[in-house]
């Protein structure tokens, strides 16, 4: 029964990803290397063990098992009792982001580490009883399928995830390129609506970079999707890009970002934080502070804003709060996920991994934000549709009557640019001129007013261009005014 532990990856700063740290479906979870030798740190885990475990109590584990193993009415399966304790010790942590991963799991979780995995693209995390989607991939298929952060993904397949662990759900989730899943999804108190996810090889590209022209100015933006193993050496590329254009001020943009190497974001750091202020505290269980600060030589002369939201997750949280108290940098959105915990990877013997929360880590100031998310400077928030459900229906809606589809449409009407009137779900008149009206400027829909399946779907597509294009991102925009204002 005895299990020795190595210990394989480090230090976690991220949500799970169903392909990550919340856990990956087709995203990945990164760690940053801890520095310590897998011998050393097993003596360590073997002395703790001796101390805090009494030989009277591991009896009493052993106890059980036997018990269980000799007199219960069936035969049991062995390694499933392991398994359970297991679990259950992991259980009484009350944490989600701590978690036994069986050695299948544990592979899958490792190939997350690699430049590119085959998913659909998505941050999971799990609360309660629901699997939730932290944020979409920039990209990616469930991006394309319309999936948004905090969508509840109640089925997958036709399968409840209930009672699925968070590791389960983002197995069956994942899969080979060029196969599909099938789920069921819950945004808000919507009613459900199925999406088909197209599976597909999703490398690892986390910065994008770009000068934006505003108001006669030169901007740099760089978008951060995640902090992977070549995150930084992305953003020290692309920021020197920028910067060869003589830009004006920097926007970085974390939202979405579930997290990743905890080194990564202090290398980062390092690059746009003031030369000698904290990036990062990290706080271990005994409560000592240790401190990483930035070793940029030049300060930047150039304003720098960042722009965050509720998907923006640990590491770049990280990064947020050093922007906010060390830099002194503005910060456009709205509060981040509030992820303020570490983790750290240890194998056992037989392959399977514990995934465990080790230390805290704090902002510059001190702060723990768990739970509480970092807090923007300049509060800004999307349209409402860019929040809306994906409008799903097998049947046409007519005038005169109610439901949650049709406040679902009446929404996305109003995001399309054609006013329904009112968004209360009753079909009213103006309800029924605005999808005529809509209809009207559409190719292949005959302009009857009443909302078929095949308007439902060519409005999705047209919201989703709205949603896609930069002029209509709130953020973004006041973001960039932000800049040209310093």
């Amino acid at each position: 029964m005895k299990k020795n532990i190595k210990v394989t990856a480090a230090i976690l700063v991220t949500a799970a990803a169903a392909g990550t740290g919340g856990a990956a479906v087709g995203a990945s979870v990164w760690g940053e290397e801890s520095g310590a030798s897998s011998s050393a740190l097993s003596e360590s885990g073997s002395d703790s063990g001796a101390q805090n475990v009494s030989e009277e109590d591991l009896n009493k584990i052993s106890s059980v098992y036997d018990l269980i193993d000799s007199e219960y009415m069936r035969e049991v399966d062995d390694d499933a009792l392991v398994q359970g304790a297991i679990e259950g010790m992991i259980g009484e942590l009350d944490d989600p982001h701590s978690s036994y991963m069986s050695e299948s799991t544990a592979q899958e979780f490792t190939q997350s580490l690699d430049s590119s995995f085959e998913g659909i693209g998505a941050e999971v995390n799990k609360s309660g009883d629901a699997v939730t989607i932290v944020s979409p991939i920039d990209d990616s298929p469930a991006e394309a399928a319309g999936l948004q952060p905090n969508d509840d993904i109640l089925e997958i397949n036709g399968e409840s995830t209930e009672n699925l662990e968070l590791n389960e759900a983002v197995l069956k989730i994942r899969g080979e390129k060029g196969t599909n899943v099938n789920l069921t999804v819950q945004r808000g108190s919507d009613e459900p609506f199925n999406v088909e996810v197209e599976r597909d090889e999703i490398p690892i590209e986390t910065v994008e970079g770009e000068v934006i022209e505003q108001d006669g100015e030169s901007i740099g933006y760089l978008n951060v999707s995640s902090f992977s193993e070549n995150t930084a050496n992305e953003f020290e590329t692309q920021l020197e890009q920028v910067e060869s254009e003589n830009i004006d001020g920097l926007v970085i943009d974390v939202r979405g970002n579930p997290g990743g190497y905890l080194n990564a974001v202090e290398d980062i750091g390092s690059m746009i934080i003031p030369g000698g202020e904290p990036v990062v505290e990290i706080e271990d269980r005994e409560g000592t502070i240790s401190e990483v600060t930035s070793s940029l030589e030049e300060n930047k002369d150039y304003p720098v804003v960042g722009v965050i939201d509720q998907g923006s997750v640990s590491a770049s949280e990280i990064l947020a709060a050093a922007m906010k108290e060390s830099g002194g940098f503005e910060l456009v959105g709205q509060t981040t996920y509030g992820k303020g915990t570490v983790q750290q990877v240890m194998e056992l013997d037989d392959g399977s991994d514990v995934k465990l929360s080790v230390s805290k880590w704090l902002t510059p100031d001190g702060n723990w934000i768990n739970e509480e998310g970092v807090k923007p400077t300049i509060e800004q928030e999307q349209p409402d549709y860019f929040q809306a459900s994906i409008l799903s229906i097998d049947e046409a809606l007519e005038p005169d009557t109610t439901g949650e589809n049709i406040a679902t449409a009446q929404t996305l009407l109003k995001g399309a640019g054609f006013d329904p009137g009112r968004e209360d779900g009753y079909y009213s008149k103006e309800t029924e001129a605005a999808v005529q009206d809509f209809q009207e400027e559409q190719k292949d829909l005959e302009a009857t007013g009443t909302l078929t399946p095949e308007t439902a779907d060519a409005l999705n597509d047209f919201v989703l261009e709205n949603v896609q294009n930069r002029d209509n991102d709130k953020q973004l925009q006041r973001a960039l005014d932000t800049v040209t204002e310093q």
